[in-house]
């Protein structure tokens, strides 16, 4: 398997940003059952997408973490304007389920007091925090936005500003999240933080700071908040 994988994703560019996408959305699709499904398919999530990012690294260059001012400041403002704008706008439940049984809520399973949620939350906030961002950001930013430029995308810099690949890109982002307006703005932002540096780092640490804020803020404030994880 870590044979097949490895080949595949020296395949092609494509099939380098591609398939640690998929193969992180596709162990998503486990927890559609609900139940305790719902809360061991993220631990196995995790544990593979660990080491998919891991493998990441000799494929895609440009998948290497920085850190600026620009990426903490965005980080935060998204962090805020996705909460802050929760009351004012329809869901994306076309695509997202919007029922007590879908929020991921560990809590409400095992108890306040229960270790196995703690850990839960600690391995979910992980996953967040430092297997989302390079998993999404190599194949939002580095594929989708290209790709919608040229079809043969590695001719196109990663600093290459094309208006309608930015709003494509950006929409497909946001409606893929039942937060989508928020959604929508993150993905703009996070574009201009590759626009600005001609990699992804500045991106990543942006979208790893959006994802950790919200995790704290869930666990803080508990009750209708959960739906943010």
């Amino acid at each position: 398997m870590i044979a097949t994988f490895r080949e595949y994703m020296a395949k092609s560019p494509e099939h380098a940003r591609f398939l640690p996408f998929a193969i992180w959305v596709g162990i998503t699709a486990l927890a559609m059952g609900g139940g305790n499904m719902m809360f061991y398919s993220y631990v196995a999530k995790v544990l593979v997408g660990a080491w998919i990012v891991w493998e990441m690294r000799r494929y895609i260059p440009e998948v290497r973490w920085t850190v600026s001012w620009q990426a903490i400041v965005v980080g935060i403002v998204v962090f805020f304007a996705w909460v802050g704008l929760d009351p004012f706008y329809p869901k994306n439940t076309l695509l997202m389920k919007d029922t007590p049984e879908s929020i991921w809520n560990p809590f409400a399973r095992y108890g306040d007091a229960s270790v196995i949620a703690w850990t839960l939350i600690v391995i979910r906030i992980f996953g967040m925090t430092v297997l989302v961002p390079p998993i999404e950001e190599a194949f939002y930013r580095s594929l989708v936005y290209r790709y919608i430029v040229k079809y043969d995308f590695t001719k196109v810099a990663l600093n290459h500003v094309d208006g309608v690949a930015l709003v494509l890109c950006a929409l497909l982002f946001g409606f893929m999240h039942f937060q989508w307006l928020p959604g929508i703005m993150c993905g703009m932002a996070y574009q201009w933080l590759v626009f600005r540096r001609g990699h992804l780092g500045d991106a990543m640490t942006a979208h790893a700071i959006t994802n950790f804020l919200l995790g704290v803020y869930v666990v803080w404030k508990g009750g209708e908040a959960w739906k943010f994880f």
